[in-house]
């Protein structure tokens, strides 16, 4: 396999940054490569449109406008709860404003903010961090092969970087 394709799997060294103050938001520097099966939905839809046909050793930077990231800010994913439905958590820790905690929702756990924390309610954000926001990355290829059946009908890559059944 010479470029990145569907049903590769592919190993990348990346930096993510926000483009209007340059500040790192991810960065696989200092750590092992990223690695994930193409088209599998593992990554942000616009860094894998992005990277599609790239070859080992061949780096790329790119900025996604929000729609190809993690989309816009949706104030409905912002709710209220009753402070007393953290009594178990705040027997372990304070809350504060922007603290990010898990909430075992129906379709799994999802992570989310506190915005606003009062006497008698703590206000949750669940958009993504990085909701609205430009994101430019530099990503260069490292390695890259063709996934083997399991690793295709499972939808994730298995060994080194990936899943160990």
């Amino acid at each position: 396999m010479d470029t990145i394709q569907n049903n590769a799997v592919a190993s990348v060294h990346y930096t993510g940054t926000l483009p209007d103050t340059g500040e790192v938001f991810d960065s696989s520097e200092g750590r092992d490569p990223l690695v994930f099966l193409v088209g599998h939905r593992q990554m942000i839809a616009g860094f894998e449109e992005e990277m599609m046909g790239a070859k080992v050793g061949e780096r790329r930077t790119f900025t996604l406008e929000p729609e190809r990231a993690y989309g816009h800010r949706q104030e409905e994913n912002v709710t209220t709860f009753p402070r007393a439905h953290f009594a178990a958590v705040e027997a372990e820790v304070p809350l504060e404003v922007g603290m990010t905690l898990v909430a075992d929702m129906i379709d799994g756990p999802r992570p989310f903010s506190i915005l606003a924390v009062d006497e008698e309610t703590i206000t949750a954000d669940f958009n993504h961090q990085l909701a609205g926001k430009s994101l430019t990355f530099s990503a260069e290829v490292v390695e890259l092969r063709a996934a083997d059946e399991t690793e295709v009908s499972h939808g994730h890559v298995h060994g080194k970087g990936g899943v160990i059944h």
